[in-house]
């Protein structure tokens, strides 16, 4: 699948051609040097460049990819991404990784084949109750929800976790912040075709009723803080911006501030804003019968 990417000099982006002409050639240029040096950098934090990326079965070989991704979203908070990682690996049945298309071979192109862009994986939660690192969530979620969201949210959640006969699966969707939505669609569209696949051969996180997702967003720090639990989602930038569609769908949901766990609002190679933003995390329960609809109003979105 093709992709368009915005790089950076530092990070994805192919570096600019050094120029033949020498300072020693055109003597009377190096004033300018400097002035031409700073618009040169404007280009290329400006450059777009078509990028490739492919959807792999998960292996062994992505086991530091996807934890550093799982870091990325977990952050500090007690969770074994090492633990989970293995798990995801275990069933890889469900769930792919993002890579990078395989360059020409007369490409100059020194990027790792093997590193990972990004996953996508559903883990039952339910299924898998009992395993350290799936408390370990329920746990981080449940403790949140009591802090920022209402009690009667609280009674709800806790309730819908120990409620055996409606599975919740986890949704882990995570990718550098440079890795545009566009892949997000058919990524989605996968991972619900492997999931009904696994439903049907009884294999591993084949049925959930609710859909959990820990998503990554920000709020610029100029805004005041919203009624516990009644936060608009306006206020909020998702990084992965399709997940504002399951926002919208979602029949519980609340907002929980990672500031003092995290260096900066948004991980990655780069940010995509100059306005200083605080970084949440915003949990969402979604009932898995909507993820059609879901699917539709992604599908408008990426259209446009």
């Amino acid at each position: 699948m093709a992709s368009l990417a915005k790089k950076r000099a530092v990070g994805f982006g192919e570096k600019p051609e050094e120029s033949d002409n020498s300072s020693d050639e055109n003597p009377e240029e190096e004033d300018d040097s400097g002035e031409e040096d700073s618009e040169a950098s404007d280009e290329e934090i400006n450059e777009e460049v078509v990028v490739d990326f492919e959807a792999h079965t998960i292996s062994d070989n992505d086991f530091n990819g996807i934890k550093k991704l799982l870091q990325q979203l977990f952050l500090k908070a007690h969770v074994d991404t090492s633990e989970m990682t293995h798990i995801i690996i275990q069933q890889n049945h469900v769930g792919s990784v993002i890579k990078q298309a395989e360059a020409p071979e007369d490409s100059d192109d020194d990027d790792d084949p093997d590193e990972v862009f990004g996953f996508i994986t559903m883990l039952n939660l339910t299924e898998r109750k009992g395993v350290q690192c799936v408390e370990e969530v329920k746990e981080l979620i449940v403790d949140q929800c009591e802090k920022n969201a209402s009690h009667i949210v609280t009674e709800q959640l806790e309730k819908i976790f120990n409620d055996n006969s409606k599975p919740v699966g986890l949704l882990l969707s995570e990718r550098f912040i440079n890795v545009p939505p566009q892949i997000a669609l058919p990524l989605h569209k996968q991972l619900q075709e492997e999931i009904a696949d696994a439903q049907r051969t009884n294999k591993p996180s084949g049925r959930c009723h609710y859909c959990l997702i820990i998503s990554k967003t920000c709020r610029e720090e100029t805004k005041s803080i919203p009624a516990t639990g009644g936060a608009p989602k306006e206020e909020y930038m998702f990084v992965n911006a399709e997940e504002e569609f399951f926002y919208e769908q979602a029949i519980l949901k609340f907002h929980y501030t990672v500031q003092e766990e995290a260096d900066s609002c948004l991980s990655g190679r780069w940010s995509f804003t100059d306005v200083p933003m605080k970084p949440f995390r915003t949990v969402m329960l979604i009932p898995t019968d909507r993820m059609p609809a879901i699917m539709e109003k992604l599908k408008e979105y990426l259209s446009v």
